[in-house]
Order: structure tokens, then sequence, then C-alpha cells
């Protein structure tokens, strides 16, 4: 938790420099300066529902903690429509996996959130896997 607390802010403010910078060559200031002001919340937001999601047993969590990182990207996709950046160009399967991701902004990995997060990531995917398993084992099933 506190590993995402401490790089959502800047990756929500990165994705609309990166897009910015693309697209158009640079970030104005007036735009990071918005995007900066959109992150502080959707940062809150994002790691409020991480939180809520690692409280959750994991019998009944119905999503992942990167799943929340990817709908985090709502806020600089925002952003960037307010500042009239058009939509970039996406490949069949990204259009039709994220069809809201018109930026291409969705991360595949931690690591594209931060490298910070690659180990953490492995670490919960490895920890819930045992925990599902030793569950199954304790109540007879494989």
């Amino acid at each position: 938790m506190d590993a995402v607390s401490a790089v959502v802010e800047e990756w929500m403010v990165a994705c609309v420099t990166t897009v910015t910078e693309r697209t158009w060559g640079r970030c104005p200031e007036d735009l990071a300066i918005t995007a900066r002001r959109a992150a502080r919340p959707g940062a809150a937001a994002v790691v409020e529902e991480l939180s809520a999601l690692l409280a959750t047993d994991v019998d009944d969590q119905r999503d992942t903690p990167l799943g929340v990182l990817r709908r985090g990207v709502r806020v600089p996709t925002e952003v960037l429509a307010a500042a009239g950046v058009p939509p970039s160009r996406r490949d069949g399967f990204a259009t039709d996996a994220f069809p809201e991701d018109v930026y291409g902004l969705v991360p595949a990995t931690w690591s594209e959130v931060h490298p910070s997060l690659h180990e953490p990531g492995i670490i919960w995917g490895a920890w819930k896997a045992k925990t599902v398993l030793d569950r199954r084992r304790s109540e007879g099933r494989r």
C-alpha cells in the first residue's frame, strides 16, 4: 500500500506530460499544473480503493491492485481530454480491452506505473495464490 501511495500521484502527472509531449512536443506549464491538481485527489481515490480491496477477504476480491491502478487512468484521461489533446493511436487489442483508455495509459504491468512496484506486485500475487491454495486444501479441495 505504501509503495503505491508513494508513486501514484507522480504517475498520473507523468501520464499527462508524456502524452502531451508526444503529441504536441511539449507540455504547457498550465496543463502540468492542472494535471498535478487533479492527481492529488485522484491518487487519494486510488489509494482508498486499493485499501478497500486489500481489506477484503481474498475469496471475495473481484479485482486486483493493478486493476485498481488501471481505473486510475480516468484522472489523466479527463485532464487530457479537457485540454483538447487528441486521442492516441492504439492497436486493436488495446482498443477492445480498454475502450475508454483513449490515450493508451492503462499499465500492462506494475513496472509501467513505477519500477518500485514490480516486487510488491509479485509478492501480492504470490501471497494471494498461496492463501487461496491453502484454503482450498484445508477445505479438502484442490
